[in-house]
Formats: structure tokens, C-alpha cells, sequence
């Protein structure tokens, strides 16, 4: 998969997620962005479901622990929803983790909680060379 591939396919999804940001703002809750995108994206066309589970193979087992993406886009994108003061490692570990348990290759992870959304938006693939970060 090139970058520009992975552009193409994330762009829709960015584009729904800086209108829900100029129309809202920071400072709410993931709830309430994670609602509003999902609504914006079934508003353009594209099939959104959030709360998808993701269950974990170990050892032959197939477990249901509890785990759920955000937002799953067009059934390939998964799409991580933050608002916090600032990303951390660890949030980009979990969409790589969640990309990895869920075997799908793109991903993004979104901080609604800046003045310039373009400075939340994280597109990560799992599989890239060194689970590269793309921003």
C-alpha cells in the first residue's frame, strides 16, 4: 500500500471529521464526536458502525474481552476518536494493537480536543515497514 493510497482512502473520513470539528469545536466529550462523525459519514455515502467489537486470538482461543474500535469506516478504516489535552504514545500503541488484533490495514487516530484538528490526525498502517506513522 503507498501513502497515496492510504490518502485516498483516509481522506473522506478527515474531511467528515474537520466538518464535525468547525461546526463543534474542542472541549466535548469522545461521545458526542464519535456520534456526530459517524452521522456525518453515513451523511456523505460512506457505511460507519462504532463500537465493533474486536475479539483476541490466543493460542487457538478466540476471546471476547471487551475491546470495541471507535468507528469502523467503509469496513477497512478504523478510526480511533480521542479528547485529550494532548496524544500520547500509548494512543498510537493502541490503534496499532487494535489494527493488528482486528487485521485490518488502515487506521486513524483523532484528537477533537486542538484548535487545528489537521494537528489531532494520526493515519497509521499495520503492516507498514517498522508500523511507520503517517502524518
Amino acid at each position: 500500500m503507498t501513502e497515496r493510497v492510504m490518502w485516498k482512502e483516509t481522506r473522506p473520513v478527515i474531511e467528515a471529521a474537520m466538518k464535525v470539528h468547525s461546526i463543534l469545536g474542542p472541549g466535548l466529550l469522545e461521545a458526542t464526536y464519535l456520534a456526530c462523525l459517524e452521522h456525518e459519514l453515513r451523511r456523505r455515502g460512506l457505511s460507519a458502525r462504532s463500537q465493533v467489537p474486536i475479539p483476541v486470538r490466543y493460542d487457538g482461543m478466540l476471546l471476547d474481552i471487551g475491546y470495541r474500535v471507535d468507528l469502523l469506516v467503509e469496513e477497512s478504516i478504523v478510526v480511533e476518536v480521542k479528547s485529550v489535552a494532548k496524544l500520547i504514545p500509548i494512543h498510537e500503541a493502541q490503534l496499532l494493537t487494535y489494527l493488528r488484533l482486528s487485521r485490518y490495514r488502515i487506521g486513524l487516530l483523532i484528537n477533537f480536543h486542538t484548535a487545528h484538528l489537521r494537528d489531532g490526525i494520526r493515519r497509521m498502517v499495520n503492516g507498514w515497514e517498522s508500523q511507520a506513522i503517517v502524518r
